[in-house]
């Protein structure tokens, strides 16, 4: 008998556990708690995603999710308002491993020049360009021409920012689709340079959920095909033509679900226009909206996982901006790491070297059909209620973005949602200007969407206390006066540490006291300005109130905090003098604002 043989027959008297097993095993180790509330993840995109996933969940799979290519372009973004510094930016990024370059376009520029000593057979170029287009595409045209290189080894798009601008400034002219038309004859021999460029990154960075992003860039597209068919343009040069970029945030499974089913839903919808074979390209640009401008240096392994997300996703161009892309002027430092990033994932990862590795994961796979079908409703649900341009018009769609966008902040600001240096784990080592910071929310016409970064609300915080050091003169000093049950407190310390490390005020390391009336004794009267109390709920209970009447008795003015929630005497311990509760309920922009306003109206401006 072979060792097969012998494995088959010794296995044969296990049962092998159903999904419903693990979840009653699950439900037992909760001792009663809800599984769903405790281990299921609601996520916005109407997905409830499970914490495991097995052979019982595979379903029928998604066709036409793309494929993972080595050849994926590496794209860096340059801004050729000066001819002769761009094509030197250009030389070197090449130099540095970069395959792709995007070039901004304001005004008359010379491809010539712009171009000159760049191998277009080697690197994509494309180009973003405002205003008329018509003279600079002639004489790019020209240019490739004099060049006499292969025609298919010319790769690149061109984008007219026909909705970008439509979506972000109000602006849509009928006089684009004629350019877009015009493109794609201009190169019909050059297949590879693509004449539709849908930048459709805006609706991620003005806060929209992933069914949102795959649904609407759908119906643009589907709005676009009916414009350009009235001009003459075939569905399938449509098609053919077409280079979408999505932005890429820090969901990582969701984000490569995401890409998988925008290109099975495309594949999709150009089969109902009879185009059984398509060569669109699908790019993917790091967001807006997951960037922090404080404990920036994060925005490098957020950029990490959004390019893996892209990647495993199967897109055809990755763009990465640099770090500190969102408060400066980047520098040769920032673009190189940028640049680099996707150069290691795919030299010393093997990204792009093992065909669409995440093919068949159950979890993957699963995600990808509920967001497919969830992003495939929102979009007969629109073109339903007459398609893009109506639902433009009408507010729909930017009334359903700044749904999930609140709902996105909500959760930042009630820190059930994680963003690293932002609402959690804040970098107290860091120093960040006033200027660098915002100090205004976005507000503005309700009918455009509005770029921002998620963290803009609680960044808000932190420009109230730069603000007022520059104004009053020194940094407000908390300190955390902890006693009672060892464990608790010094659980409560550091979460207290973390909760108000988000302000921006100098926190002081844990004072363990031997008791409350010790604690009391001596934080009333030392040099901080806020106090925060840590201990277990049985010692709020037995010693709280008397803290607060010993500290008051001392000090009527400074701001004392408690870092935890018992109930059943909180509203004595705000009688008797308790400025407020830190709890991991608690909202921390509103929690902060308020402590921030009560500093600024107890503590005098500094005297010259």
């Amino acid at each position: 008998m072979n060792n097969d043989s012998k494995d088959k027959m010794l296995f044969q008297e296990f049962i092998p556990p159903t999904k419903q097993d693990w979840i009653d095993k699950a439900k037992v180790d909760l001792k009663g708690a809800d599984f769903d509330k405790r281990l299921v993840w609601k996520n916005l995109n109407g997905i409830n995603i499970q914490p495991f996933y097995n052979l019982d969940d595979q379903k029928v799979l998604l066709n036409n999710t793309g494929v993972n290519s080595e050849e994926v372009v590496n794209f860096r973004r340059i801004d050729a308002k000066d001819e002769r510094i761009a094509n030197q930016l250009a030389i070197k990024a090449i130099e540095e491993g970069m395959n792709g370059l995007v070039f901004e376009i304001h005004g008359t520029v010379s491809p010539a020049n712009l171009l000159k000593d760049i191998a277009l057979d080697k690197v994509a170029v494309s180009f973003d360009i405002t205003g008329t287009a018509g003279s600079f595409v002639a004489a790019f045209k020209k240019h490739i021409q004099s060049l006499s290189l292969e025609a298919e080894k010319i790769r690149g798009y061109i984008n007219l920012n026909v909705y970008e601008n439509y979506l972000s400034k109000g602006i849509l002219e009928e006089a684009v689709y004629a350019e877009i038309a015009s493109l794609i004859e201009t190169f019909e021999e050059y297949p590879n340079v693509k004449g539709i460029a849908l930048n459709c990154t805006i609706y991620q960075n003005s806060g929209s959920n992933q069914v949102q992003e795959i649904a609407y860039t759908l119906n643009s597209i589907v709005s676009l095909i009916e414009k350009l068919t009235d001009r003459g343009i075939t569905e399938k040069q449509i098609f053919d033509n077409l280079y979408v970029i999505l932005g890429v945030s820090s969901e990582y499974f969701i984000e490569i679900a995401k890409f998988r089913v925008f290109n099975s839903l495309l594949a999709n919808i150009a089969s109902k226009y009879g185009v059984k074979e398509i060569k669109s390209e699908i790019s993917a640009r790091t967001s807006i909206w997951s960037k922090s401008v404080t404990d920036a240096n994060t925005n490098m392994l957020r950029s990490t996982t959004e390019a893996m997300s892209a990647l495993l996703g199967n897109v055809n161009g990755i763009e990465l901006d640099p770090y500190d892309h969102e408060f400066k002027a980047s520098n040769d430092f920032s673009s190189r790491i940028a640049g680099n990033i996707a150069t290691i994932l795919k030299e010393e990862s093997y990204f792009g070297k093992v065909a669409n590795p995440v093919d068949g994961s159950y979890y993957i796979e699963e995600v990808s059909l509920k967001l497919a079908e969830n992003a495939l409703n929102l979009f007969k649900s629109i073109e339903e209620k007459g398609g893009f341009i109506a639902n433009i018009e009408n507010e729909t769609i930017q009334n359903q973005i700044a749904e999930i966008r609140l709902n996105k902040i909500k959760l930042l600001s009630q820190r059930r949602v994680a963003m690293v240096g932002v609402n959690k784990y804040p970098n107290l080592m860091e120093t960040i200007s006033e200027e660098t910071l915002s100090s205004e929310l976005v507000a503005a016409d309700s009918k455009l969407l509005i770029p921002q970064r998620a963290g803009l609300q609680i960044e808000k915080i932190r420009y109230n206390t730069e603000r007022f050091v520059s104004e009053k003169g020194f940094r407000p000093v908390v300190e955390i006066a902890s006693y009672g049950q060892l464990i608790m407190r010094k659980a409560r310390a550091a979460f207290a540490f973390d909760y108000m490390g988000v302000s921006g005020f100098d926190i002081l390391e844990e004072k363990s006291f031997k008791d409350h009336q010790d604690a009391a004794a001596k934080t009333s009267v030392s040099n901080s300005d806020i106090v925060v109390i840590c201990s277990s709920d049985p010692d709020y209970e037995s010693t709280g109130l008397e803290f607060i009447k010993s500290f008051r008795a001392k000090n009527p003015n400074k701001i004392l905090l408690l870092a935890g929630y018992p109930k059943d005497i909180q509203e004595s311990m705000l009688e008797e003098g308790l400025d407020g509760f830190i709890h991991m309920k608690a909202d921390i922009y509103k929690t902060l604002t308020e402590i921030q306003q009560k500093i600024s109206r107890t503590i005098k401006p500094l005297e010259i």
